[in-house]
């Protein structure tokens, strides 16, 4: 399925960090879901029930968990709310500074004992010292950070889970999925969350959360000796889906997702990561050139497509007369760019960066 953009035609669109965009295609498959809703109602319920299995399977296909742990939640925040409900208030969390509220504060609005790591060139070696002095029992983090776009090392996350097996890793997913190849069983993680509205490009109301065996085996533990409803409709639910999908799940939000990672599987992760690779070093590299990236940044092994510029009010505008679309994230403002952006989307930023 080749995806027809038409907000590209309007604006230079580098505001994928902040939402994703939906393709003439994909809407059209939502009004016909619709329409046979309309026409069917319950018979269209029971005819179309396989969507979130399909959606359950591809998920697992493209990104590498088990298919009986993953799970579809409407958001990151409900999925990772009903995470930390299911473990153990003795929990300790380490956690990045300035990480998205969404991961922070529910670790610390439920009580749970923690501390925090500052992001700055000598991360990685913050987080083990931390791990050593602080001794947590888990490590949240977004993979890649919302305001600056910084990129956790996914060898560095293998790294800890062989040095330290028992501190279980959990990776807020939302601003990675979507971005590059992964592969959830092989990446060190013991769980990653996220919502399907930004590089999923599959808007809002759906989400996923992938679990390795380890930390699902955690979870809910008294709560599992409770006995499963018998009711013939939850004939096969398990405890886990019962938390973390509880109630009927909509078959035009899931089914958005499952057809937007169906057409982009198509184009290939491999092709949408090396595509949005190349220009996203090449807008690093002019943008550091002009002071607007900081060197430290430049060095890291593993990057992503998201950049925060120290502009000025003056150039916000400019950038917003010129049709840029961006946001202002923390004390910057945030571009991003997905396989859809090209070179002359960034030179017309440069072009008005370079304006008086």
């Amino acid at each position: 399925m080749n995806l027809s953009f038409p907000i590209l035609k309007s604006y230079t669109y580098l505001n994928t960090a902040n939402s994703g965009i939906l393709s003439t295609e994909i809407a059209a498959w939502r009004t016909a879901h619709d329409e046979a809703f309309i026409a069917g109602g319950s018979n269209f319920r029971l005819e179309n029930a396989n969507i979130i299995g399909n959606l359950r399977n591809n998920l697992s296909s493209f990104f590498g968990p088990k298919a009986d742990n993953t799970y579809l939640t409407q958001n990151f925040s409900i999925g990772f709310n009903a995470l930390l409900n299911g473990l153990e208030k003795s929990h300790r969390f380490l956690l990045l500074e300035e990480e998205y509220p969404s991961v922070s504060f529910p670790v610390i609005s439920m009580g749970f004992e923690y501390q925090t790591v500052q992001i700055n060139a000598d991360l990685e070696n913050n987080i083990i010292k931390a791990i050593e002095n602080f001794k947590p029992t888990v490590l949240a983090f977004s993979m890649v950070q919302y305001i600056g776009g910084l990129r956790m090392d996914e060898e560095f996350i293998k790294k800890i889970k062989t040095t330290y097996p028992n501190l279980l890793l959990i990776g807020d997913g939302t601003q990675f999925t979507g971005t590059t190849v992964f592969d959830f069983e092989k990446s060190g993680l013991d769980a990653l969350i996220g919502s399907g509205y930004k590089w999923l490009l599959a808007g809002y109301g759906n989400g996923y959360v992938f679990l390795s065996d380890k930390l699902k085996d955690k979870l809910y533990t008294k709560n599992k000796m409770t006995p499963l409803p018998t009711a013939p409709f939850l004939k096969d639910r398990d405890h886990l889906s019962l938390y973390f999908e509880p109630g009927h799940l909509d078959t035009l939000n899931f089914g958005t997702l499952n057809q937007s990672l169906t057409a982009l599987g198509s184009l290939g992760f491999e092709h949408i990561e090396n595509t949005t690779k190349v220009l996203s070093n090449e807008a690093r590299l002019a943008l550091h050139s002009r002071g607007l990236i900081a060197d430290w940044l430049m060095d890291r092994k593993y990057q992503s497509n998201i950049m925060s510029l120290p502009l000025d009010e003056k150039k916000v505008a400019q950038l917003a007369n010129a049709k840029i679309l961006c946001s202002p994230r923390g004390a910057g403002t945030r571009i991003s760019f997905h396989y859809y952006n090209t070179e002359a989307d960034l030179n017309h930023l440069l072009e008005i960066l370079d304006r008086n």
